[in-house]
């Protein structure tokens, strides 16, 4: 299972073949799980995320729709999912008064960003890479139900910092200072899939995106860390 919010391997260049299925029972779950979300990017790529069926998707993998549904609560988390690990982790840094909330985020950013930059290094043809990551995004951006779900796992981050930060200074989560905090770091996830949009280009290579990116998140991360200077120190 991915421990992060997309699974950029899903995305195959024409003729690249898929991993090994495994042979032990915990293998081929992962093995499922992975085939399902592989062809699932495929079709809603190809077709269009709303024209596309669970039942469509559980045919061509082989399996029953309760499979399907047993691995992924709903058809959006095929493509955009939220690990409990990544809220886990967002709990434990925003709860560890020895980090800052703003360092906090930004270690949980860089992990996604190295998620990413990490699959474009793999790839052969940089250009297809950037274009086929630019394709998803818009899929995201340009579905309703996607988009929908995208603002649910943001809400669910935010409420999961709120959460933290409260307990952190001794607030109520329902208090205006952890809210707007909370809000304000979840914010950064946003400028981060902004700024990779933007500069994966076709032109950069994945050093060079990742540099753009972060100095980017950086930014954005300074004129929180200024304003967030006195609370939760």
């Amino acid at each position: 299972m991915s421990s992060h919010t997309v699974d950029w391997s899903a995305l195959r260049a024409p003729g690249a073949a898929a991993g090994p299925a495994g042979g032990r029972r915990e293998s081929r779950k992962r093995a499922t799980r992975q085939r399902l979300v592989d062809t699932a990017t495929e079709m809603f790529l190809e077709r269009g995320f709303d024209a596309v069926t669970v039942v469509e998707i559980a045919r061509v993998c082989g399996v029953s729709p309760t499979t399907v549904f047993n691995h992924f609560p709903t058809k959006e988390s095929l493509v955009l999912d939220l690990p409990a690990d990544l809220l886990g982790a967002l709990r434990a840094g925003l709860a560890d008064p020895g980090t800052p909330p703003v360092e906090a985020m930004a270690r949980i950013l860089a992990g996604e960003l190295d998620n990413l930059i990490t699959w474009l290094e793999a790839q052969d043809d940089q250009a297809w890479a950037a274009a086929a990551v630019q394709r998803f995004e818009a899929m995201v951006r340009d579905t309703p139900a996607l988009r929908a779900h995208h603002r649910d796992m943001l809400a669910r981050m935010t409420d999961t910092a709120c959460e933290a930060l409260a307990a952190r200074t001794g607030s109520a989560p329902s208090d205006p200072e952890p809210q707007i905090a909370a809000t304000a770091l979840v914010g950064l996830w946003s400028v981060q899939v902004n700024s990779s949009c933007a500069h994966l280009d076709g032109q950069r290579n994945p050093a060079q995106v990742r540099a753009a990116v972060t100095a980017e998140v950086r930014r954005a991360a300074q004129l929180l860390a200024t304003g967030l200077a006195g609370f939760a120190s």
